[in-house]
């Protein structure tokens, strides 16, 4: 992870790519579409409160799968950088699945919106690696956790009318552009994990 863990506002900005709170809003809004729009607002906002919930079981226990699992630091860190290469490729060069592959519709509980799309397996290895990034106690990640899970929030609840704003375009663009920040970002973690390792 090297000095990248230092910023409480670079790996918020990181968790925020990884829950990719932009690039889920067509997704979101086709798994929504046949329900009418106040309970729209009550699952989303109810999803959002299991996947917090999931991503502080993480961040918590994380260490203590490493440990049982007998995982090092650079694994763990050339690991997540590999996932973050494959997810930031697919932002720039979009599957017409999306970037989660195929959904299926009606109601959502727990799948789609908790998991996969904001408690990701991306945003969870990260949590991981936080935790094994240094002797800084885990609750150091809690603000930026918090912080990437309530702009999460924010566009998420706002997806109706940033679709309308920006349009379909718009945010494919944005996609695109996350996606890029995403790449450059999981290079330099698969640099610091070779380096740690030669």
């Amino acid at each position: 992870m090297g000095d990248f863990g230092g910023s409480v506002w670079s790996v918020a900005t990181l968790l925020f790519f990884l829950m990719d709170p932009l690039g889920n809003i067509p997704l979101l809004l086709a798994v929504l579409q046949d329900i009418p729009p106040k309970r729209q607002r009550i699952i989303i906002v109810r999803e959002l409160l299991i996947a917090l919930v999931i991503l502080l079981i993480f961040l918590f226990g994380g260490k203590a799968l490493l440990n049982f699992l007998h995982l090092d630091q650079e694994a763990v860190t050339i690991s997540g950088g590999i996932i973050l290469l494959i997810i930031g490729l697919r932002l720039i060069f979009p599957r017409p699945e999306g970037v989660l592959g195929h959904q299926p519709g009606g109601e959502p509980f727990l799948v789609p919106i908790a998991i996969p799309m904001i408690a990701g397996p991306s945003v969870m290895a990260m949590l991981i690696l936080l935790t094994q990034s240094g002797p800084q106690p885990v609750t150091k990640w809690l603000g930026p956790l918090f912080l990437a899970w309530g702009f999460a929030a924010v566009i998420m609840l706002a997806a109706p009318l940033l679709l309308k704003v920006l349009k379909e375009k718009g945010l494919k663009a944005l996609e695109r552009l996350m996606g890029m920040i995403l790449v450059m970002m999981a290079v330099q973690m698969l640099i610091n994990g070779f380096k740690a390792v030669l």
